[in-house]
């Protein structure tokens, strides 16, 4: 089976194959697709909005499965910002060197025992007849003081996971994806890569917006 990603993002991309690595399933990103894919606005409320919205147009578009993903950081001390705005929390889309300076400079005065938060992710698969499956995942930690690591992208050098004593940019992938809210979520959408495919199969007979 083939599954195209609604992204170009690299890491992700990484991060998620190596995830689905051994289920059969082929991974691709826009970069492999020829054509312009169509611009999605981000506009939901929810994670799970966006997600699913994303996946929507590009299995659409694509003729194909869609796999789309929206996640970001919620930080309970700051009334759960970034949230649904993390990926532009500075202002401009994707600059994670300015989100992560803001993050920083809105927490400075806070407490270790203030810094907690947890990333979220929302992970929606369409088909091109507009059926689609969603799951969940989430890694709750503290935000630390400044940034460390080099790997990873987004907030991951300021997410610092106590239980390894590290950031999560200071992980290799192998062991981000085991513990992480994308992998999480992801691994329970896979867990059912054979009902998802028996019903991909059936056409419009299957359920359309089936939850996982």
């Amino acid at each position: 089976m083939r599954l195209l990603l609604a992204t170009r993002n690299r890491g992700k991309t990484a991060e998620i194959a190596a995830i689905l690595q051994g289920t059969g399933v082929q991974v691709l990103s826009l970069d492999d697709v020829p054509g312009e894919p169509p611009e999605v606005v981000e506009d939901g409320a929810t994670f799970e909005d966006n997600a699913g919205k994303k996946a929507l147009a590009v299995a659409r578009w694509a003729g194909m499965p869609a796999l789309a993903d929206d996640s970001g950081l919620v930080v309970p001390a700051l009334g759960g910002e970034p949230g649904v705005h993390s990926s532009r929390y500075a202002g401009r889309e994707g600059d994670s060197e300015a989100n992560m300076d803001l993050l920083l400079e809105r927490m400075a005065d806070l407490p270790t025992s203030r810094r907690a938060a947890h990333f979220e992710c929302v992970m929606a698969l369409a088909s091109p007849d507009g059926r689609t499956w969603t799951s969940r995942g989430r890694v709750d930690r503290i935000i630390a003081t400044g940034k460390a690591g080099k790997g990873g992208f987004g907030y991951d050098p300021v997410f610092f996971y106590t239980l390894a004593g590290k950031t999560f940019a200071q992980m290799d992938i192998q062991e981000k994806n085991r513990v992480s809210h994308r992998s999480r979520a992801l691994k329970a959408l896979a867990g059912r890569w054979p009902e998802i495919m028996e019903e991909l199969g059936r056409g419009s007979e299957a359920t359309s917006g089936k939850r996982l």
